[in-house]
């Protein structure tokens, strides 16, 4: 006798992915294997930065004093502090200056208003917060800047540029409970969407940039430049809206607080100039640096002001380099906008080689000649900078008493 026919289970029919989930599984490959890319550039990037805040914690152990508060309670970081804790409303005269009022309007919002949420979510007091927030940001804009690097002239360039920013003189503020590494963040990924075509994600981080700094109006002229110039050569791009759009929407957050805060201030839409005018600091083509230099010169002074007259030649010289490279326009208009709002603006002028940290396109000369030197020379020059950063950073915290 014959068995039956045998029965078959046939297994569910496998679906193939929808176009929507292979789509976002390509994209999060691609986010993948570039990390995977940028370990190397993040690991040394961490080292130099943990080498730097480790040398600050001894000193400041050494004299006294608790690194938490020098790197989340200092200066700017009280006022973005204040604004975190109890919202916008502190006005203060200043106890030195004659005719100078802090006003806490003439901060942005962004960076507060993630400490905020960050301490809302975590317990974290809103000190460790801000220094969290500014952790994290460092990582993300220290990947930023290898990915222009590495989109411009490879992965070696692309190491040395982020060794670089890590080894600045003053690049301590990368890792204190400032701006500068959000905005260098933002400004990063904006414009290296602007390199890859990507022109609507360009506008929208370039949009929260301008939430971050002052000086982050240069990543939406950047854009400006950049989309301008597209329009000019390529004709089939002037129908694209994406790049209509990324371009009208770079300045909104930037543009959008200046007015929000002129009128808060109760000086109309431009009353927030008033304000910074009140702070002593104002656009004046450099005049009151000139006049500093020169007092500079025929008088003794801190430390940090000769250092920061180096490193606003160095910034100078390394701007006529970058143009001399030919860069893409939007990196090269990125930086000279930094550069001139750096040496252009009045007071505080110890604090400009902070408003020069988030301008990395300037180190791409030095990246490139390194990225064609021998290794040990590469090794002295990193060891030299290192010792540099290191000492002046600590320097710049816990012996300096200039506002940073």
């Amino acid at each position: 006798m014959s068995a039956g026919p045998a029965v078959q289970h046939d297994a569910a029919p496998v679906r193939a992915p929808g176009p929507r989930r292979t789509a976002r599984s390509r994209r999060a490959d691609r986010v993948r294997e570039a990390l995977r890319r940028a370990l190397p550039a993040l690991g040394l990037y961490a080292a130099a930065r943990l080498s730097g805040m480790v040398v600050m914690a001894a000193w400041a152990w050494y004299i006294g004093k608790h690194p938490r508060t020098l790197l989340g309670h200092l200066w700017d970081g009280i006022w973005y502090t204040g604004i975190a804790r109890n919202g916008y409303g502190t006005i203060l005269p200043s106890p030195t200056t004659r005719g100078v009022i802090f006003n806490d309007l003439a901060f942005f919002p962004l960076y507060p208003g993630l400490v905020r949420a960050v301490a809302s979510v975590l317990p974290l007091t809103v000190v460790s917060a801000g220094l969290l927030v500014s952790w994290a940001c460092a990582g993300a804009a220290a990947w930023g800047v290898y990915a222009v690097g590495e989109r411009l002239h490879g992965r070696r360039v692309g190491t040395l540029l982020v060794l670089l920013w890590g080894l600045l003189p003053h690049a301590i503020v990368q890792t204190m409970a400032y701006t500068e590494s959000l905005m260098t963040a933002l400004a990063a990924w904006a414009l290296y969407a602007a390199l890859t075509g990507r022109r609507l994600w360009s506008g929208v981080l370039a949009l929260l940039a301008g939430l971050s700094r002052p000086n982050a109006i240069a990543v939406a002229a950047a854009l400006a430049c950049a989309a301008a110039l597209t329009l000019r050569r390529d004709r089939p791009a002037r129908g694209d809206w994406r790049v209509w759009t990324g371009a009208a929407i770079a300045p909104v957050g930037w543009a959008g607080y200046i007015v929000w805060a002129g009128f808060r201030s109760g000086g109309g839409p431009l009353g927030y100039f008033h304000v910074q005018r009140l702070w002593g600091s104002r656009f004046d083509f450099g005049r009151d640096a000139f006049r500093f230099i020169r007092h500079l010169i025929i008088a003794r002074d801190y430390m940090a002001y000769y250092m920061t007259l180096a490193i606003l030649a160095v910034a100078v010289v390394a701007l006529v380099f970058l143009a001399l490279d030919r860069p893409p326009a939007a990196l090269l208009v990125y930086a000279l906008v930094l550069t001139v709002i750096a040496v252009g603006g009045s007071s505080y002028f110890a604090s400009k080689p902070r408003f020069l940290l988030p301008a990395f396109p300037l180190l791409l000369p030095a990246a490139l000649a390194m990225a064609k030197a021998r290794p040990r020379t590469v090794a002295v020059t990193a060891g030299a900078l290192a010792g540099l950063s290191f000492f002046y950073g600590t320097y710049l915290l816990a012996v300096a008493r200039v506002p940073m």
